[in-house]
């Protein structure tokens, strides 16, 4: 191997701030979580022991300033260098990927992996750092089909279409019953709250990101109506979509969408006389039939 690049270092230096480091330090103390904080380029700039033994490197120097390219063989490689390269690029996370990826000593096993954009002052994408936590614990015995995670990929990538739990089940090939304890033990939540909690982080991407009236949005992203997109979204996030899309945007928005403003105010009504408070989300979703 080359000597780990001059930048990679310049680059830990800067990034490695007291909060940075103590974060760091936190993830040697988690085994089951393989941790690590990557440059622009994405090469490898600090890891955790947990990641070193996963890979069967001699020590974190052997793959710092490494790109992911010449740490795993090609299939693993391209699937996590594409991850990196959209992260990167759009700044947009990547939360709860449920993936193959290595346990110790090159064992293959699941994991659910999160990588975050890391910004400089200015707002620039400068790097990511991620996590990715292994799904086996001792004694689980349970093992979690392939088909799962296609099935997850296809949610992700369909969340407007009216997909159920029953069909993303059958799609899985799995019972109702089994697909529904997977989903619990992996994600903590029911079919159904990933459903939804897949819609609305969706739909907190267009709000953010483009001008589109609220009712688009609601449709787009599998919600019938926009009194009922507003109760599931003012339940998660605790604003309505308009009052999400301006303060995003510094309460500066240009938007002037006074139907939208008049809907969520409505909707915002109906929730506190229907006496929903913060029970949770209001479904409020395309059925499939």
């Amino acid at each position: 191997m080359d000597a780990p690049s001059k930048s990679s270092g310049e680059f830990a230096r800067g990034l490695l701030s007291r909060e940075a480091a103590a974060l760091t330090e936190l993830f040697e103390h988690v085994p089951d979580t393989a941790f690590f904080l990557k440059d622009r380029q994405g090469r490898y700039v600090v890891v955790n022991q947990s990641f070193v033994e996963r890979i069967g490197a001699a020590d974190r120097g052997a793959l710092v300033g490494r790109h992911v390219r010449e740490v795993f063989p090609a299939g693993l490689a391209e699937s996590f260098a594409a991850q990196d390269e959209r992260v990167l690029r759009t700044g947009r996370p990547l939360l709860d990927r449920l993936e193959l990826h290595w346990y110790s000593r090159r064992r293959e096993g699941w994991c659910l992996t999160t990588k975050l954009p890391l910004r400089d002052a200015s707002g620039r994408v400068v790097g990511l750092v991620g996590i990715s936590r292994d799904l086996r614990a001792p004694g689980d015995a349970e093992i979690i089909p392939a088909s799962l995670a296609s099935t997850l990929e296809y949610l992700e990538a369909n969340y407007g279409e009216p997909v159920s739990p029953a069909r993303l089940a059958a799609r899985a090939g799995l019972k109702p019953v089994r697909f529904a304890r997977l989903i619990k033990r992996i994600f903590r939540l029911t079919p159904s709250q990933l459903i939804t909690q897949t819609r609305l982080a969706a739909a907190s991407r267009l709000l953010e990101e483009n001008d589109r009236a609220v009712a688009e949005v609601a449709l787009e992203c599998g919600f019938y109506d926009h009194s009922a997109f507003t109760r599931a979204f003012r339940s998660a996030v605790g604003l309505t979509p308009t009052a999400f899309r301006r303060q995003r945007r510094g309460g500066t928005s240009e938007i002037g969408d006074g139907k939208s403003e008049i809907e969520d105010r409505a909707a915002e009504i109906e929730v506190r006389r229907s006496g929903r408070g913060d029970r949770g989300p209001a479904i409020g979703v395309r059925r499939s039939k």
